[in-house]
């Protein structure tokens, strides 16, 4: 074991110069009526206690910072327990060493005193030795707490930062004027401009736990009025892996303004019915999928198969989720779920005991050109998959739906409503878990509108919407795909699950914020809205009840199925070639 015998040294000079001077002071510095000889003993003791006590607490070890509480903390126990046993030693033997107790005392709080006085001084030293160079960028800390206050130390002791803070933001008047290192707490949030024309900021950084959407987007519309640049700290679980670098500091996204509050999930719940069991992803390569396959991943099932009919993605899959792509492991099946022999085949061999059906068409304009298509995959694809999971007798059965499925009104609506009603149905034939879990968008799935916009930013072309007041659902893929996870834990055969979203959000707001923060002059074309799709989307179809019996963030609704037997072709290209006549599904079917 590694021992810094500097302060080792240190501390045992300190010791000695503290009985010394605790001697001279309990006798009013008349050296002769000092006992030397003894006192020299209680040197040599001191110094093996405060190795011994030093040692324990790995005060020697290199194991903390300089003059950080937790060093204080272990000198003030190592010093207290060395003076302690000094003095009960005095005591104990006080009729044949002729030392006066109160030495022990006395001299316990000169050594502590000296100790720390000299961590410090170290560490003043130390930050001025190390402290960034002047080439760096002038930046506000939005947070005076402990986020903020890691942040600024952080960049100060740094001598390769590329930041230099000049002050910091914070709305709690109380922390008006409080002083980090060289920094300042200068004002309120709505003092930036103000404050950053006075120090020369050129970039404000956020360093606070959770900041609310709101927060941002307020903080986002003050600094560019004042042509700042807003970044963000990485999660706060970050900060206690010491592996943050300043380049981790990185800039506020659309993603952040939106908001989405994270997920909190019952893992005993999802591990109940995942932990040891063979489970099958359909569409395990798309941006759903995906995510899915990675999370259960995490719940230990004895199989995971995944399976797609694009064999690039699943190549992508597999990187992410086994570290390669070798594409030669039974994880990864090739199959489409149009082939319904294929995968009955697939299911009599694998046997999975749990199904997440996630392959779908989904681009609503794609779909509205080729209605048959969606026929082909989102009614009879999940009819096959439904039929092949029946006869290989799944237990639990996820369809993944969306909020179109809710009062259809487009060809991806309708298809998805017939998957769900489907599901309900084989859910009463088999008394297994046959459900649907309901969400809207997803933000940055492949191709939908985050990543389409942020290309056309990034060409320079014009943003193209609808309409200027449609609205949309947003959630995260991370948190659809854990909720999904709890709805297949807490759902009940033949229910639909709808996923809370939150509050729509208009999209002329999203491309407005996305603009200003790339910082071109891009325009925004409204080109009117397409056949089938809704100004406004909606969660809940007309009679649909809900309830939230298990989970806050998760409804519970449910839909009359719709047998197989009475799906019928003809009846949908009915519908679909009237199109000003395109109205939701009945309940009783097509």
């Amino acid at each position: 074991m590694k021992y810094k015998w500097r302060r080792v040294c240190l501390d045992s000079a300190v010791w000695v110069l503290a009985l010394v001077l605790a001697a001279l002071l309990r006798h009013d510095f008349v050296t002769q009526d000092v006992q030397w000889l003894w006192l020299g003993l209680d040197g040599v003791i001191a110094i093996l206690l405060q190795f011994m006590t030093g040692t324990a607490v790995n005060l020697y070890h290199g194991r903390y910072a300089k003059g950080t509480f937790e060093e204080v903390n272990a000198i003030t126990r190592a010093v207290g327990a060395t003076g302690l046993v000094l003095w009960m030693t005095s005591l104990l033997f006080s009729i044949w060493v002729p030392v006066s107790r109160s030495i022990a005392l006395i001299a316990m709080s000169i050594a502590l005193s000296i100790i720390l006085a000299s961590r410090y001084l170290a560490r003043v030293i130390d930050e001025r030795q190390r402290k960034p160079s002047r080439n760096t960028t002038p930046v506000l800390v939005v947070g005076a707490g402990y986020v903020g206050t890691y942040l600024v130390n952080w960049l100060s002791n740094d001598p390769e930062s590329p930041y230099t803070v000049v002050g910091i933001i914070d709305d709690d008047p109380v922390k008006q004027g409080r002083r980090i290192r060289r920094a300042f707490v200068l004002g309120d949030s709505q003092a930036i401009p103000v404050v950053a024309e006075r120090t020369g900021a050129r970039i404000v950084v956020v360093a606070l736990n959770n900041p609310s959407t709101t927060y941002l987007r307020e903080l986002q519309r003050i600094a560019e009025s004042a042509n700042l640049t807003v970044k963000i700290m990485p999660n706060i679980a970050r900060l206690f892996t010491n592996q943050l670098e300043p380049g981790d500091l990185r800039n506020l996204s659309i993603e952040d303004l939106l908001g989405r509050t994270p997920v909190d999930t019952d893992v005993a719940e999802i591990a109940g019915y995942l932990t040891g069991k063979r489970v099958l992803v359909t569409g395990a390569g798309g941006s759903i999928g995906s995510q899915l396959c990675a999370e259960i991943k995490k719940y230990g099932p004895s199989e995971l198969i995944m399976l797609d009919r694009d064999e690039t993605q699943l190549q992508q899959v597999e990187i992410n989720i086994a570290g390669n792509g070798l594409l030669s492991t039974p994880e990864v099946v090739l199959a489409d779920i149009r082939d319904g022999e294929a995968l009955r085949q697939i299911f009599a061999e694998r046997r999975p005991e749990v199904v997440f059906h996630a392959a779908a068409l989904k681009h609503l304009p794609m779909l509205e050109q080729y209605p048959d298509e969606a026929w082909k995959t989102n009614v009879l694809g999940t009819l096959n998959v439904l039929v092949a999971a029946r006869a290989a007798a799944v237990s639990t059965f996820i369809n993944i739906s969306t909020d179109k499925a809710a009062n259809p009104t487009s060809v991806l609506g309708h298809s998805k409503r017939y998957a769900e009603q489907l599901t309900a149905w084989m859910g009463g034939e088999t008394s297994h878990r046959y459900i649907s879990v309901r969400f809207g968008n997803v933000i940055g799935s492949r191709g939908s509108m985050l990543p389409t916009f942020t290309r056309l930013i990034e060409e320079g072309k014009p943003i193209t919407i609808t309409h200027p007041d449609i609205t949309r659902f947003f959630m995260t893929i991370p948190e659809a795909c854990q909720l999904v996870l709890q709805a297949g834990g807490i759902g009940n055969s033949g229910e639909v699950l709808i996923l809370d979203m939150g509050e729509p959000v208009k999209i002329m707001d999203i491309a407005q914020r996305m603009i200003a923060m790339s910082g071109k002059d891009i325009d925004i074309v409204i080109t009117g809205l397409r056949q089938g799709e809704k100004l406004h989307e909606e969660l809940t179809g007309i009679g649909e009840a809900t309830a939230r019996p298990h989970h806050p963030k998760i409804f519970h609704t449910t839909v009359q199925g719709i047998e197989s037997t009475l799906l019928d072709k003809s009846a949908w290209d009915t519908i679909h070639s009237k199109r000003d006549t395109l109205a939701p599904v009945a309940e009783a079917g097509p």
